[in-house]
């Protein structure tokens, strides 16, 4: 009977036979009269009960149980099943925003130009890297942005004046043998521009992918994390040879 509106046959069973049943009933009874095998009558009787279509009391130290009367279970499944019609037809279904694409750009115009772009779009935050000649164009900008409400957040590598915004400045050793141009921008923990010189030109990606947002989010507050020590404590560091030449292998 109630195997039409989504229970189970074993959940029919026991609550037809709790129904027919014109006294309570213990779990042996019900296992005589339903046929539901003993070792899932007290699972069967367990989800009847929070689905609130039983109702359980003791005597006698034994547990009994009672079928709500057929009237009341059936405005309660009326109920429900218009509740579940009126959930749908209000409900807006839309597809999950899932882009894992990874998109390519060359030319370093182009790059410039998408950076420009993307900064205005920012509705929370800007995290961006890279030299200070290539981050000084995009300062006034960023100052807009920032003035707008937007957290804005600099890692330079190279002397930079970045007036009100927060910056973190690298001044690269001149050792510093793996320190290449770069640049990378990361907009409100959803998208991230990033791009490196192949060949001596600027090749870049774009995307929306949130592992890679995730990772190069991770790696702008790495290198922020490395500038700010190797300032702090530069002449402890340096002093020391084996940790100085791992220093001068770092990117950041």
């Amino acid at each position: 009977m109630l195997q039409k509106f989504g229970f189970t046959q074993y959940e029919s069973q026991v609550f037809e036979v709790l129904t027919a049943s014109e006294e309570p009933m213990d779990a042996t009874s019900i296992v005589k009269y339903s046929q539901v095998p003993k070792s899932k009558i007290y699972e069967v009787l367990q989800r009847l009960v929070e689905k609130g279509l039983i109702l359980t009391s003791f005597q006698e130290r034994k547990k009994l149980y009672t079928a709500l009367p057929l009237e009341t279970t059936i405005e309660k499944l009326t109920t429900e099943f218009q509740a579940n019609i009126d959930e749908i037809r209000n409900t807006t279904f839309k597809l999950h925003d899932s882009d894992e694409r990874v998109w390519t750009i060359q030319n370093d115009a182009s790059i410039k130009a998408l950076l420009n772009e993307r900064i205005q779009t920012a509705r929370e935050e800007i995290l961006v890297t890279g030299w200070s000649d290539e981050l000084a164009p995009l300062l006034p900008l960023l100052e807009e942005k920032k003035k707008e409400g937007i957290k804005v957040e600099l890692l330079s590598v190279g002397e930079l004046d970045p007036g009100k915004l927060h910056a973190h400045v690298l001044l690269p050793d001149e050792k510093h043998e793996a320190l290449e141009r770069h640049k990378l921008m990361i907009i409100d923990h959803e998208e991230i521009l990033f791009a490196g010189v192949e060949g001596n030109t600027f090749q870049g990606i774009h995307t929306l992918s949130k592992p890679l947002v995730k990772f190069f989010t991770e790696f702008f507050y790495h290198d922020v994390a490395l500038t700010e020590i190797t300032k702090k404590y530069e002449e402890v560091l340096m002093a020391d040879e084996e940790i100085k030449e791992i220093l001068m292998k770092l990117r950041y």
